[in-house]
């Protein structure tokens, strides 16, 4: 049976960002969405992955708006202005490792210690945006060394929660999403302009697909078009 199917109170965390903003715009007229709650590295209850205490900080502030049957962790780091995805293994270099696992791999993993907690134990979700690139299986083309190697740590540590929480929090799903190609800064320099869909489209196309999980798919990694993806 499909976990959110009544009313629910949605939390986005990145909704500065393409994906993020998409979100709350579309949930924002989704009939059955009571409330949503959009955080990020500028808002009120701000938070910031290269702050990592912020990420505690934020949700006890958070705690005063009750529970949420929904969260979404949209953040995440592909290139930076000072370096690109590294294509061999020359190109490896402490910073860009050191930042590609702060800020998708160890924030995230912070977040869903501290966010869990404001889960509805009664049915909630936690999605985390993931990659298909992380996908150890199905890394064909090699490359991306740093962003590829976040991306499986963070599979890895949603499917350790998902077990841990199926004793403490049994009505409670977490769910690693792949976003498919969004036109988005992230992805602009690797054809996201031509070939992407619209921020808003994909995030219509995956809320479609949450709306439709049950709790049993918890510890799953999905793509935006409901495919169960390989590890």
């Amino acid at each position: 049976m499909s976990l959110i199917t009544q009313p629910f109170k949605a939390l986005i965390i990145g909704s500065s960002g393409a994906i993020g903003s998409a979100f709350v715009d579309v949930l924002q007229n989704t009939p059955n969405c009571t409330e949503v709650i959009g955080i990020h590295r500028h808002s009120t209850i701000s938070i910031d992955y290269q702050n990592p205490d912020s990420i505690a900080q934020a949700a006890v502030a958070l705690a005063g708006h009750g529970t949420f049957q929904l969260i979404i962790n949209t953040i995440g780091v592909l290139h930076s202005e000072k370096w690109m995805p590294e294509k061999r293994l020359e190109s490896l270099n402490f910073d860009q490792l050191t930042e590609q696992f702060n800020i998708n791999t160890i924030g995230p993993a912070l977040t869903i210690k501290s966010f869990s907690r404001l889960l509805d134990p009664k049915y909630a979700m936690m999605v985390t945006l993931s990659a298909r690139a992380g996908s150890i299986e199905d890394n064909q083309l090699g490359g991306w060394y740093s962003y590829r190697a976040s991306k499986a740590a963070l599979n890895m540590i949603i499917k350790t929660a998902a077990i841990e929480l199926r004793r403490t929090k049994p009505n409670v799903a977490l769910i690693a999403m792949h976003p498919g190609m969004v036109n988005s800064s992230l992805s602009k320099p690797y054809g996201g302009e031509s070939m992407g869909q619209s921020p808003k489209a994909a995030a219509q196309q995956m809320l479609d697909v949450v709306k439709n999980l049950s709790i049993e798919q918890s510890g799953s990694f999905i793509s935006h078009e409901n495919e169960i993806l390989t590890w």
